[in-house]
């Protein structure tokens, strides 16, 4: 039976699940896998009292790790320079890489697939992405004689939470503690919340499939702190819910990219997946829509990913299957505001006469259409929620009717949302 020889570098909670993981179900692993996994050095700057490494040689200098004689280092300090660094020498030393950073992989991407394939090496990154949800194989082996013109869903466990709990009645704030509380936000959240982990999830995905670069060009994100509680009740009255939705599409001879909120169908498989879970719709010109869901997050599920990029990395010696591609064939970006949407908009305005009718007059002027609009019951102090969904229209408009209706005399409040199309 072949032996895989391991460094992990990192003694966080995803190295220490890998480590706990592999011990666990060393047999399982063995039996299914064909490889014994051994862990034969651990870089920790300090130790980790949730899990003692046993006989295991501890290296204090991560860099230390890639001296021993292995045949791959588990990258797992996070962030991006150092860890850039560490993968680069570790190339150069031509060990193989497995890493669960997304970040370092959406910034500096391109350059070190090109590196390893020059050194004979590969980087596995699955869990990466959705953690061990298996997304990458699955676009870069499963769906290899496929056409995949669009990948879009819910990235983001911690979002995901959040605003499914809202749509239960919660509010942002309370939920956000929630989340901080057992263990899926960080203390500082803003990663998760403004959108960043979900656009270098979708960014990643989008190179495996379509070919853009690493990192890519700038594209819009947007997080979910301006989702009110109340939006849920207004968007499932007209058939909708409300998701973080990351999106790669491509549209004739170029790419959309995009991560922000959305309404979607509550008809739709990803309207139904709650809490922490990811979920993807991959469209395919040979097999149709492909849904795809899974815990995008913990330590347990990463060190699912990570095994089994060691397990792939044991089975296969080609090196032609690296992501690094090259510049032939990159789809360019679109401009975000030269896209088309339809718009859910929140208008508070007093209530009196003609305020309606102010403000269909005002979409008329913008020659924007409405498909629906409707005053829900008073709030209070004179004021009613207006409710509207509009025609398709283009998003370079949008700021400049979301300013004009607010400058109207009768609206104290506006806010608009994005509907996704089926």
């Amino acid at each position: 039976m072949k032996t895989l020889k391991i460094g992990i570098c990192g003694w966080g909670n995803v190295a220490t699940g890998l480590f706990k993981a592999i011990e666990k179900n060393s047999n399982l692993i063995q039996l299914n896998g064909g490889v014994n996994l051994t862990i034969d050095v651990i870089g920790a700057r300090r130790d980790n009292p949730k899990c003692n490494p046993g006989k295991t040689k501890i290296e204090r200098d991560i860099f230390d790790v890639i001296k021993h004689d292995i045949d791959v280092v588990v990258e797992l300090i996070g962030g991006v320079e150092v860890a850039r660094e560490l993968i680069i020498k570790a190339i150069t030393n031509k060990k193989h890489v497995v890493t669960a950073n997304k970040a370092v992989i959406f910034h500096h991407g391109d350059e070190l697939f090109k590196l390893a394939q020059e050194n004979g090496v590969k980087i596995l990154f699955e869990s990466a992405v959705c953690a061990g949800t298996p997304i990458i194989k699955l676009l870069k082996e499963e769906l290899a004689a496929n056409k995949v013109s669009k990948i879009s869903g819910m990235l983001n466990g911690t979002s995901n939470f959040i605003l499914s709990n809202m749509e239960e009645g919660a509010e942002f704030d309370s939920t956000l503690k929630l989340a901080q509380d057992k263990g899926y936000a960080e203390p500082d959240p803003a990663f998760d919340i403004e959108g960043m982990d979900a656009a270098h999830k979708i960014g990643i995905l989008s190179s495996l499939a379509f070919g853009t670069s690493l990192p890519p060009e700038d594209f819009f994100v947007e997080g979910i702190t301006k989702i009110q509680k109340s939006d849920f009740s207004y968007a499932m009255d007209m058939g909708y819910t409300i998701k973080h939705l990351a999106v790669a599409k491509i549209n004739e001879s170029s790419l959309e990219l995009r991560a922000h909120p959305a309404l979607i169908s509550l008809d739709s498989h990803l309207a139904n997946l709650k809490g922490v879970r990811n979920g993807m719709e991959i469209d395919t010109d040979l097999i149709g829509k492909i849904h795809i869901a899974g815990s995008g997050a913990g330590q347990e599920s990463t060190a699912s990913g990570l095994i089994s990029d060691l397990i792939h990395l044991s089975n296969t010696n080609e090196i032609s299957d690296q992501f690094y591609k090259g510049d032939e064939g990159k789809y360019p970006v679109l401009d975000f505001s030269n896209l088309v949407f339809q718009y859910y908009f929140y208008i508070e305005a007093e209530d009196k006469p003609g305020v309606m009718a102010s403000i269909t007059s005002l979409m008329a002027s913008k020659e924007v259409g409405i498909e629906s609009i409707v005053q829900k019951e008073e709030l209070g102090d004179s004021c009613v929620p207006i409710i509207l969904i509009t025609d398709p229209f283009k998003e370079s408009d949008h700021a400049e009717l979301q300013k004009e209706l607010l400058n109207l005399d009768s609206v104290r409040a506006i806010r608009s949302i994005r509907i996704e199309a089926k």
